[in-house]
């Protein structure tokens, strides 16, 4: 079955800026709704921003004004461009998406939930 697999993850300073990508791969041929979500040691998965199949966005409070979520559908990918990075915003970023699969030539008839690998947002100086 096809994969999420995130990229651009890395190490920041205060202030600076990262973009993430989460592209599908395999067999995957449409992303719906796609979400990314972030996880600091210690604490619990968290939503950061979410994007519809219609393009409705919505944002955590803490990162509202400085996160932003698209997505492009001919690539398949969603991304998540964040500026004005703080110390608190590190962590690993996961994506999450509703995709369709084809297999064996015949799109799915329902849409799958997948998680991407994660990647790493560290924002240090």
């Amino acid at each position: 079955q096809g994969q999420l697999v995130e990229s651009g993850g890395g190490l920041v300073q205060p202030g600076g800026s990262l973009r993430l990508s989460c592209a599908a791969s395999g067999d995957i041929i449409h992303l719906a709704r796609a979400g990314w979500y972030r996880q600091a040691p210690g604490t619990q998965r968290d939503l950061v921003a979410a994007i519809t199949n219609n393009g409705t966005t919505t944002y955590a409070d803490s990162v509202k004004g400085r996160f932003t979520i698209s997505r492009d559908g001919a690539k398949n990918t969603a991304y998540l461009q964040m500026n004005n990075l703080k110390p608190e915003d590190t962590a690993v970023y996961y994506c999450n998406a509703a995709v369709l699969d084809v297999i064996g030539g015949i799109v799915s008839s329902s849409f799958r939930e997948v998680w991407g690998q994660g990647t790493r947002v560290t924002v240090s100086s």
